[in-house]
């Protein structure tokens, strides 16, 4: 088993704490949008469209969430000293998979066990 690169260990941890910014940024918006679009009455047709809009906001904003706790999840493996393992094969991650998903926990190859593991039990 390999060891991961300082300077790749570096850069993935600029790339995490940005998207974690960016995240929560994004969260507090969706919240703001959330709590000034509580506006009451018009027809029922009004009411559906706030309701569709109000349900699209909160489904990207538990995206959101999941993101957050992958990144922070990234982050403590960090500081762990487990960053860049495959969690499926225990082989170092890509470093081009880690730079374009840096909070990935999965090679490419533990991503096609893991898709593979889900088909087959996905129908029991």
């Amino acid at each position: 088993m390999g060891e991961v690169k300082k300077v790749l260990i570096e850069d993935c941890k600029k790339l995490l704490l940005g998207a974690k910014e960016d995240i929560l940024n994004r969260v507090a918006d969706t919240k703001q949008h959330l709590n000034t679009s509580n506006e009451k009455g018009g027809d029922e047709g009004d009411q559906t469209v706030r309701a569709l809009a109000e349900n699209e906001m909160l489904g990207m904003h538990n995206r959101l969430r999941s993101r957050l706790m992958e990144v922070e999840y990234a982050l403590a493996r960090i500081e762990a000293g487990n960053f860049g393992f495959c969690e499926e094969t225990e082989e170092l991650i890509e470093e081009d998979r880690l730079r374009a998903i840096p909070w990935t926990r999965l090679s490419i190859e533990g991503a096609e066990i893991r898709e593979s593991l889900k088909k087959r039990f996905a129908h029991i």
